[in-house]
């Protein structure tokens, strides 16, 4: 017990601050940088891993970049804790090295030391992590273990202790369950989670598989399973299953939903089975046989209906009957539509399903190839040679590209038989290419661009600068495609001054590369190529509905809201403009229907149903059996374009969970930890008994500010939406409103600062919530750069980043369509979580 008594005075003085030694505490005033919300002081983090109690400590791990602020040689930080509220970082726990890096997974206890790795007295803290081997990409599962409470570790000479062979095995979960270990791990691709028991966490034993069921729009991570009781009845109690989706989510990239059911020790099993009947209707196409009157252009959809999948295609599921419409008709680069005759909209919905590749209709996009004509080429990069062109580093090569380099995705799009290609030797080259100087003597200047989608003023950009006077004045990036596609820059406002353009990859990380071809010179824009992969409903000429997939090839059932265009003729176009990956579009059962249907993602349950919430997972083991949860405050849509330095990425507040019956269904709930509140300053703003006339009202300087906790319960009256605008200033705010019209809590962050690094980053995110007795209650958390949203009783939440100016502080009750009564609302300023 000697060891025990010295590891608590160790322990107790870490608290302290005095030993370890710890990472660097961060400055706190750089701009975005959050106040309540834990981050790393510098570098980039993602995944919450190892979360377990011991010793008076919540440890929170998580993936790590040491060397960088992109994603890149996956290493767990740590940081630590008393009470989920205030942290303190600590030195990088599991390193990545040259043979694997460090990817998610958990850590326990071993009291009973079951392991050997400690003793009955004092146990080992034990990590079960997934290796990725740096040689073939395999994944397997790996162990390492601290007894100096997660301090030092040692990697067990064992590894790996679970290896099926796959690239797509990972993120394990272990808890201790019924006297042995319990592994819950993920088979991403094929959208299933597998458990495994152990008698010591060394040799496993495969027990059961659950999936694909709910959402499978990308591959299945960080899964996690746990019981709670239901109503807080000891009597009742159900099984909690969390997956995490990319893509896929709710609201658009990544995100995580969850399953309730019954786990029996072996296998778990949903309640809701998945089945799903669509509105009854009548078909329009059901693409059984042929393609009837249906007319094809191009060559993408052959001459009859797919029945399955197509030489080279995936596996292809979901479709309806024998038949669909498959564009994949001699690969993605093939291309085309499929168009139906005219018919009379006599019911208020179409509903059909879709998959195949995530590429909206851009209305504003051409259907046209040829570009406006050059006045001057500046580069077309032909002939073997850079030219005049001056490159710096390794990413350009001594020579401009011909096509795809080796271990790239296929390039399409660029021009002739050359372009620049910083893929050389991979993501990890970096460099510069620079233009000679010249005189800007056309309206507009044009050029082909691809690659990574990382702007000019990220970290580590991969761009294109059009700099003048030594200032850079124009810039454009990649889409995360390996299709180039036309960008324009109107550039009247410079007529006649010397410019130079930088071709820029200062990326390491995942889509660190930049691809440019032909640079002119001309009299009018380039207009971006359409490389649509869509299902069009068209009215007089005119697309009036548009729905793509989902970067799958399932099938999902979706609906078009036909009620304005009743009485009118319409038509259906497939349309396949895409030869890039996942260029192509499946559809089948098309049905004039009275009710609409619901896809597979509408249908799922989600832990948060905002852009911003990604890979929660719980805390096994804490005081009182409390079940309490943290996640990753970002989406990998744009985690790796998000305007922060020189750290990157928050994690959520942590979130006690419940089971509640909300309108009879079993619903996760979720609060914030109660000793969130240990961070309010000073006394609260409180509002009681105002209403709220139709337009904005600020709530003044007492509340001003840009980390926030407020409460607020309204009553609609006859407003059609009311709420909240937080961080405003000029020309910028945050919406967080409740729609009465459709009964729905919603975010918008489309005006809330930086909006610009992404274009899946402006967005409104809505969430179903129902008023109780004719009230609705909000709590919000803002913290500079995110706010997050709990509705209701906890049952419904969103979680979205936000970027604002540091002046943008100002907070707002507003309504629209008539008055709303705030009923009370209280506001307190919160201070930082550091210790």
């Amino acid at each position: 017990m000697r060891r025990r008594r010295l590891l608590s005075l160790v322990t107790a003085a870490a608290l302290l601050g005095a030993v370890p030694t710890a990472q660097a505490d961060p400055s706190f005033t750089e701009p975005y940088r959050p106040q309540f919300h834990y981050t790393p002081a510098t570098n980039w983090m993602n995944d919450p891993n190892g979360l377990v109690y011991h010793e008076g400590e919540y440890h929170l791990f998580y993936q790590y970049n040491p060397d960088g602020n992109t994603w890149g040689n996956m290493s767990w930080g740590h940081a630590v804790s008393p009470d989920l509220v205030h942290w303190r970082e600590l030195p990088l726990a599991l390193p990545h090295d040259d043979t694997e890096m460090v990817f998610s997974g958990s850590a326990v206890v071993d009291h009973a030391n079951t392991t050997g790795f400690g003793t009955s007295e004092d146990p080992a803290m034990v990590a079960i992590y997934t290796t990725h081997s740096k040689a073939d990409g395999r994944q397997a599962q790996s162990l390492a273990y601290s007894t100096d409470n997660g301090r030092t570790w040692t990697k067990y000479a064992g590894n790996p202790v679970l290896d099926i062979g796959s690239r797509e095995f990972r993120d394990p979960k272990v808890q201790w369950q019924a006297g042995r270990w319990l592994m819950t791990v993920a088979l991403s691709t094929e959208h299933k989670v597998r458990f495994y028991s152990s008698p010591d966490l060394k040799t496993w034993t495969h027990l059961s598989d659950f999936g694909p069921q709910g959402a499978v729009g990308g591959v299945w991570e960080c899964p996690d399973l746990f019981p709670l009781q239901v109503d807080g009845d000891p009597r009742k109690t159900k099984w909690v299953l969390v997956v995490s989706i990319n893509p896929g989510g709710i609201a658009g990239g990544s995100a995580a939903q969850y399953f309730v059911g019954a786990f029996d020790g072996t296998r778990f099993t949903a309640d809701d089975d998945g089945s799903y009947t669509p509105p009854a209707g009548v078909v329009v196409e059901d693409f059984e046989s042929t393609y009837g009157s249906w007319t094809t252009t191009g060559t993408a959809f052959g001459a009859a209906p797919a029945t399955g999948a197509l030489p080279g295609q995936l596996p292809v599921s979901g479709f309806e009957g024998t038949g669909h419409a498959n564009s994949f008709h001699g690969g993605d680069a093939s291309t085309g539509t499929l168009t139906s005759p005219p018919f009379t909209v006599d019911k208020r919905y179409l509903n059909f399903k879709i998959g195949g590749g995530r590429h909206p209709h851009d209305p504003e996009a051409s259907t046209d190839d040829t570009p406006p004509a050059a006045r001057e080429v500046l580069a077309d990069f032909e002939g073997g040679t850079y030219g005049t062109w001056t490159a710096t580093g390794e990413a350009f090569g001594a020579a401009p590209a011909t096509g795809t380099l080796p271990g790239q995705m296929p390039v399409s799009g660029w021009q002739g038989g050359g372009l620049v290609n910083t893929f050389l030797r991979g993501d990890a080259t970096t460099g510069t290419l620079t233009s000679p100087e010249f005189t800007v003597s056309a309206p507009y200047l044009n050029f082909l661009v691809g690659g990574g989608n990382h702007p000019s003023d990220s970290e580590a950009p991969t761009a294109v600068r059009l700099v003048v006077d030594g200032q850079v004045v124009r810039s454009a990036t990649g889409k995360d495609s390996e299709a180039l596609d036309w960008a324009s820059w109107d550039v009247r406002d410079l007529a006649g001054r010397k410019a130079r353009l930088e071709v820029v990859d200062e990326n390491t990380g995942g889509w660190g590369h930049v691809l440019v071809d032909h640079v002119v010179l001309a009299d009018s824009p380039a207009k971006p190529r359409s490389t649509e992969t869509s299902v069009n409903l068209v009215i007089d000429g005119k697309v009036v509905r548009t729905a793509t997939g989902a970067d799958s090839e399932t099938l999902d059932w979706t609906s078009f809201d036909l009620r304005e265009h009743l009485g009118k003729q319409a038509r259906i176009s497939i349309v396949d403009r895409n030869t890039a990956g996942w260029g192509h579009v499946l559809a089948d059962r098309f049905t004039l229907a009275d009710a609409a249907a619901e896809s597979t993602v509408e249908r799922a349950d989600w832990v948060d149903l905002g852009k911003d919430y990604y890979a929660p997972v719980s805390w096994e083991n804490t005081p009182g059996g409390k079940r309490y949860a943290i996640g990753w405050m970002n989406n990998w849509q744009y985690a790796g374009a998000t305007p922060t330095s020189p750290w990157r990425s928050a994690q959520s507040v942590v979130r006690q969970l419940g089971l509640r019956t909300v309108d009879g269904e079993i619903r996760l709930v979720q609060e914030p930890v109660r000793a969130l509140d240990r961070l309010r300053q000073g006394k609260p703003v409180i509002v009681h008994g105002s209403t709220v006339q139709e337009g904005s009202r600020s709530l003044g300087e007492h509340v001003e500010g840009q980390a926030l906790d407020i409460e607020a319960t309204f009553s609609p009256r006859d407003a059609e939406r009311f709420g909240l605008k937080v961080l405003g200033g000029p020309g910028q705010e945050t919406v967080i409103g409740y729609d009465a019209t459709t009964g729905e809590l919603y975010v918008d962050r489309t005006r809330s600062g930086r909006v610009d690094f992404s274009p899946d980053f402006p967005a409104v995110q809505r969430a179903p919530l129902a008023a109780v007795d004719g009230k609705v209650t909000l709590r919000v958390l803002v913290d500079r750069s995110s706010v997050e949203v709990f509705g209701g009783a906890g049952e419904t939440v969103i979680t979205s980043l936000v970027f604002p100016d540091p002046t943008s502080d100002d907070v707002t009750i507003f309504a629209e369509g008539g008055d709303a009564r705030v009923d009370r609302l209280t506001a307190w300023h919160m201070s930082t979580y550091r210790r």
